[in-house]
């Protein structure tokens, strides 16, 4: 496997730094895959800026932070006008198109999903964007299998909160798979 530098990105409280554990975890528990996980705060909690950095791959990983990003997923205005200028030459961009308006200002392919309006459509909840974001990027670029990320949900979360993360994983990889690399 090509190594695959991630940046999650947006405000705190959305799950970016969850969703960067849970595919981390994803791919060393159940994919036999190297992976690092890396994460950073905003001055405030909740509201302030986050980041998630991850890397995976077949190889040995010597430095958890990613300084280039093959792929930022973002979901603010602000972590993207931060962090798009750092995605590599021919990257990819993946943000929700409630919160983002994409710029011309990076070579990298740039996609808009409507993650947040069909979250809140389809489960009425925006507790799972996070994972429904998760659902989109691995429908885009199969990073692990959707089945490891439910495995992972299923020890990491409630059961009672299984069937809503798992209807947001699945309206995420549907957002995602008609833009599949």
């Amino acid at each position: 496997m090509e190594r695959q530098r991630i940046v999650f990105s947006g405000a705190g409280g959305q799950g970016v730094i969850t969703a960067g554990i849970i595919l981390a975890e994803a791919a060393v528990l159940y994919e036999g895959l190297n992976a690092t996980q890396a994460q950073s705060y905003g001055p405030e909690a909740r509201g302030g800026a986050t980041r998630s950095d991850v890397i995976i791959s077949d190889a040995d990983i010597r430095y958890p932070k990613v300084a280039q990003p093959n792929i930022l997923v973002t979901l603010t205005q602000e972590a993207y006008n931060k962090y798009v200028a750092i995605v590599r030459p021919g990257g990819m961009v993946i943000a929700d198109a409630r919160f983002v308006t994409l710029l011309n200002a990076v070579d990298a392919r740039q996609i808009a999903l409507p993650m947040h309006q069909r979250v809140m459509e389809r489960i009425g909840k925006p507790i799972v964007l996070n994972i429904c974001m998760l659902g989109a990027l691995l429908g885009i670029a199969k990073l692990v299998n959707a089945d490891s990320i439910l495995a992972v949900l299923e020890r990491r979360i409630p059961r009672d909160f299984l069937p809503m993360n798992r209807q947001a994983l699945e309206l995420g990889l549907e957002l995602g798979t008609p833009y599949q690399r």
